[in-house]
């Protein structure tokens, strides 16, 4: 299955973009701490939009909630939401396995799970996927039909998926987005379930990307992209179903590149203020050019030299401390600090 398109100056601009971006987003030196807080951050935001795409409620507040509470779904919506985020977190455990039928299904299994009945089931039915809109009788709707799969028996899309899983694992010297970016498009063609489709197929294009060695979720992620302009993304989609891949791939490739600039962004922004905060205040810089002038100092005697309580050192000194400018040592009571 070679993806049929052309590398125009866009989709090369865009892929070069995309490669320097990510390697400044790499380059940067992020404290272990903020960058878990990041990768929480975008993994929440992805949960929130991919069901978003597919017509969940849920506000991102209420998907923020549900999800640092770690507590139980109690109904369809929020299943969705907790299902998606797990297969997110798990996904860096899917990388070393090969893309295969067995694991598409295994993936669609966990995220319809609790959801449909048909989870982690292939369809044997015709569907077809559009939009019911107002008829010329009023009260009445049509379908407008968008795209009808090209197969609608189990055995003829257990076939197809297979085939496309063996060039998943093939070889090759296409850039990552151009893999992904058929991967993604040869899925939704395929339309292998008879619901969860898109999210089934942007959580394995996340993985195409982590086999790539891009680590998406850590530092960027696409749903929130898709969900900006849905008919956009819906007819980009679609424009490929024709053959020709190449206006689907600069849509895609805008998309990641778009992402990569967020998160850029996002790193900068967060680093930003982590400086400040880290910044030692007035009081606390008098406490420095103390111990720059003593070596080792005690709260008590910050105390009597800035004639403030006893608490008022320790607090001090603490936030010394806390912003990585001094080091505690001893034990409780006989504890003296010094510069770091």
């Amino acid at each position: 299955m070679k993806p049929n398109y052309q590398m125009t100056n866009k989709l090369l601009n865009n892929i070069t973009t995309i490669e320097r971006l990510y390697g400044q987003i790499e380059a940067l030196r992020v404290p272990e701490k903020l960058r878990l807080n990041l990768k929480r951050d975008n993994m929440i935001q992805s949960a929130y939009a991919s069901n978003k795409i597919e017509g969940n409620p849920l506000t991102l507040p209420e998907v923020t909630n549900l999800l640092l509470d770690d507590r139980v779904p109690v109904n369809r919506d929020e299943k969705e939401v907790v299902n998606y985020y797990e297969i997110l977190s798990d996904l860096p455990k899917y990388v070393e396995r090969d893309f295969s039928v067995e694991l598409v299904t295994e993936i669609h299994d966990r995220l319809m799970n609790g959801v449909d009945k048909t989870a982690g089931q292939i369809r044997n039915e015709k569907v077809v996927v559009g939009k019911y809109q107002p008829g010329q009788k009023e009260g009445s709707f049509s379908l407008k039909v968008k795209h009808e799969p090209p197969f609608h028996r189990r055995n003829q899309i257990t076939k197809a998926l297979g085939l496309m899983m063996e060039w998943a694992n093939e070889e090759d010297d296409s850039p990552a987005v151009i893999k992904a970016g058929s991967f993604h498009h040869q899925f939704v063609y395929l339309h292998p379930f008879e619901d969860g489709n898109g999210r089934t197929c942007r959580l394995l294009t996340a993985l195409v990307f982590l086999k790539h060695h891009y680590d998406i979720n850590k530092y960027f992620i696409l749903d929130d992209y898709y969900d900006i302009d849905r008919t956009l993304y819906s007819d980009s989609l679609s424009s490929a179903d024709r053959g020709d891949k190449t206006q689907w791939l600069e849509y895609f490739s805008e998309g990641v590149m778009y992402s990569m600039q967020s998160a850029l962004a996002k790193f900068k922004n967060s680093m930003r203020k982590l400086t400040i905060s880290e910044r030692p205040t007035a009081k606390e810089k008098e406490v420095l050019e103390m111990m720059s002038e003593q070596p080792e100092i005690t709260s008590a005697e910050v105390a009597k030299r800035m004639k403030v309580s006893r608490q008022q050192a320790h607090n001090l000194l603490s936030g010394l401390v806390e912003k990585d400018l001094a080091e505690r040592r001893g034990s409780t009571k006989s504890s003296y600090y010094l510069l770091k």
